[in-house]
């Protein structure tokens, strides 16, 4: 063991370079990481990350206001925003008891939500999952306090998914965003966001990145890139009756009337009879 000390010594002594090459090889070693460090926290304090693969389905979005719980239930409720328009909204997962603990109701507070569009109305519907201020809610200092502020805006929203409607008179067009399954038998499921704005060539069908704002109860389409045109989907076969004709055209075929059956007996014929014949007089004898 006092060999390999002693040696270790002798190496160093008589190659200073090498030793000053290996410290400083270290220090860059160790900056390398701390950076990596500050970049993955920085990643996890972004409210919106950036998609994790190319066809990453999302929608996701900020929100300034004031929560507002209904008399009924806590978890629904009314979100305030700022230009004083009442959103409709509900909370999500562990945000509930972080509302209870540690956020003050009665200010205002920049929220993380899932946009919703109703099917019949257009109105928006928030899902709030989270809420953005990192100065109180992490121990994690925060690196670069201008890129925070270049990043967090308010009412954006991230979505991407799917056209499957566009209309150029109306100005709207409809997004679908798929669902991650809970387990692999379960079947995706999705849901469809309703956007004002002209996506300006035939999109139906393809998959975009779209940036969106938040206009009153409305979404409206700030900019959007088209990622990849997605393969068609195969139609459903109707099934066919086993009486209709194989060709297109029609054949009138009246079916055959039901023959009604009867419980009473025919008459059965009785066979016939001779006539019963007629008794004859007897004559009187002569006297």
């Amino acid at each position: 063991m006092n060999s390999s000390l002693n040696s270790s010594e002798s190496n160093s002594a008589s190659n200073p370079q090498q030793t000053n090459d290996q410290a400083i090889a270290a220090q860059n070693l160790s900056a390398d990481a701390g950076s990596i460090d500050n970049s993955l926290n920085w990643q996890r304090l972004q409210p919106i990350p950036p998609p994790s693969e190319p066809m990453q389905y999302r929608a996701i979005g900020l929100v300034r206001g004031r929560y507002i719980a209904s008399e009924d239930q806590f978890t629904q409720g009314t979100l305030l925003t700022e230009d004083e328009t009442p959103v409709s909204a509900v909370l999500l997962g562990r945000i509930i008891s972080l509302l209870k603990n540690h956020i003050d109701l009665a200010q205002e507070h920049l929220w993380v939500v899932y946009p919703r569009t109703g099917q019949k109305e257009d109105n928006l519907h928030l899902q709030i999952v989270g809420v953005w201020e990192p100065e109180k809610l992490t121990q994690q200092p925060i690196q670069s306090p201008e890129t925070l502020v270049q990043e967090v805006v308010d009412d954006y929203f991230s979505v991407r998914g799917e056209v499957i409607f566009q209309s150029t008179a109306e100005g709207h067009f409809v997004v679908k965003i798929k669902q991650i399954s809970r387990t692999p038998v379960e079947k995706p499921k999705y849901f469809k966001l309703k956007i004002l704005g002209d996506l300006e060539t035939k999109a139906v069908g393809q998959f975009w990145d779209l940036q969106v704002e938040r206009k009153a109860e409305t979404l409206v389409l700030a900019k959007g890139e088209v990622v990849a045109t997605l393969p068609p989907t195969k139609p459903k076969l109707k099934k066919q009756s086993y009486n209709a004709p194989s060709s297109g055209t029609k054949r009138n075929i009246t079916p055959p009337q039901p023959v009604r059956k009867t419980s009473v007996a025919p008459p059965i014929k009785q066979p016939g009879r001779s006539p019963t014949p007629k008794p004859i007089k007897r004559q009187n004898p002569p006297l």
